[in-house]
């Protein structure tokens, strides 16, 4: 089966421009709300929690860790499928 070369400049699917500039918007809305969530979880932290507090605040920091993960993944794949 014979291979269409593709541009190395450009990513096989790419966002249009004017959509990847909204989805960016959002990206960068949600993560100043998450960091938000991050600074208040922190200062929870300070208190001293104890059970089940201490869990539930452990639970609420891997959930926003994992939202953070995913915000910086869709930020890249943004970054990797619009033109420069």
């Amino acid at each position: 089966m014979e291979q269409t070369p593709q541009s190395p400049s450009l990513p096989p699917e790419t966002i249009p421009a004017d959509l990847a500039v909204e989805i960016r918007k959002l990206a960068h809305e949600l993560g100043n709300a998450l960091e938000i969530i991050v600074q208040t979880s922190y200062l929870l932290g300070t208190l001293g929690l104890k059970e089940p507090g201490a869990d539930w605040l452990r639970m609420l920091d891997g959930g926003v860790n994992k939202a953070m993960d995913i915000n910086v993944s869709l930020r890249d794949y943004i970054k990797t499928h619009t033109q420069p």
